[in-house]
């Protein structure tokens, strides 16, 4: 960028003070241990190999006791009217929630549900908002498919479903 308003005789400091004001604070925490830090910025930027991601996933399997990290199905009815672009999406959308509940599931078994630290509960905290927002993702990507007088089943701020996306009292 700078490069491109240096041909139209823009210094880069310049440019630097006149969208300074523009530029959204970046707030930094603590470096992480280096070889860990490698590790995230790696797998951040990168997809896993189908088969890594598949022998990972298979250890997590949903907790019996926490049914909420079941991925939620599309009501059948609903199914049947969503258009193809949306059901591929929706397909894509169920397959990060499952990667997301074995994360979540590896997570919780690697800690002390009675003396989990700050850090650890947070983690947990937003890992389960993370779940929470992308249900309430799938049911407004699907809302403009349906019939308006049934826009309330997309409320994205009651609590979530376990089994089916929409309720089991379709």
């Amino acid at each position: 960028l700078a490069e491109e308003y240096n041909m139209l005789g823009v210094q880069e400091e310049e440019l630097l003070g006149m969208v300074s004001k523009f530029a959204m604070p970046s707030q930094k925490g603590l470096p992480l241990q280096p070889q860990l830090a490698a590790s995230i910025n790696y797998l951040t930027t990168h997809q896993l190999q189908e088969q890594a991601m598949n022998d990972t996933t298979d250890k997590y399997l949903a907790l019996e006791n926490c049914i909420s990290l079941n991925v939620p199905a599309v009501n059948k009815p609903i199914w049947g009217n969503i258009r193809p672009g949306i059901r591929r999406q929706e397909v894509k959308m169920q397959n990060i929630l499952q990667l997301l509940a074995s994360g979540i599931t590896a997570f919780a078994r690697s800690v002390d549900g009675k003396d989990m630290s700050e850090e650890q509960q947070d983690a947990l905290a937003l890992f389960c908002n993370v779940q929470f927002e992308i249900n309430c993702f799938r049911k407004s990507a699907i809302q403009p498919t349906l019939n308006p007088k049934f826009a309330g089943l997309c409320r994205t701020s009651s609590a979530q479903p376990p089994t089916l996306l929409f309720g089991d009292n379709l």
